[in-house]
């Protein structure tokens, strides 16, 4: 699990950089959390949510096909707490079901970056965007674009600025 945290945190740092957002942005071990949740099938809509803070990342979808699968979820905020971060994905990079819908919301952030992909980084494939008229980005939430989602996800990420103020 250690060894999971340690790349945990590298991904969120290099979200942080690769991302448009333009502050320098850095996530110490105790600034995130990751924990494992099932994705289940069967067409119902179900959520999943974490909180770090004051802050709370959830996941609301319905999937299709074949049996549960163990996805991750990855809250923090970056080093001088002006970022939150959450990061939802399937370890093994491509996911067998097929989603009729996703959302992810950030409360307590206005989402400055988000992206959604059909694929994530595993045993050297690189992750695979959405195309950008798959799913929309709003203040607070990143969802799917009903007749346009092509039913594969494999992992979101969404970036949020805090409403914290320096002193």
């Amino acid at each position: 699990m250690a060894k999971l945290c340690v790349y945990i945190n590298c991904a969120f740092v290099l979200v942080f950089g690769l991302s448009s957002v333009s502050v320098p942005a850095e996530a110490s071990p105790e600034q995130t959390k990751t924990v494992e949740f099932n994705v289940r099938p069967g067409g119902v809509v179900y959520t999943f949510s974490e909180a770090f803070r004051d802050y709370e990342c959830s996941f609301t979808y319905a999937s299709q096909g074949g049996t549960n699968e163990q996805w991750l979820m990855s809250v923090g905020l970056s080093d001088d707490d002006t970022l939150f971060s959450c990061s939802v994905w399937r370890p093994q990079g491509k996911s067998y079901l097929f989603f009729t819908q996703f959302k992810a919301e950030l409360k307590g952030t206005k989402i400055e970056y988000a992206n959604a992909y059909s694929q994530s980084a595993a045993a050297g494939h690189s992750d695979v965007p959405l195309r950008p008229e798959e799913f929309a980005i709003k203040d607070s939430t990143v969802t799917h674009n009903e007749g346009r989602f092509s039913a594969q996800l494999s992992k979101l990420i969404a970036i949020g600025r805090t409403r914290h103020d320096e002193l």
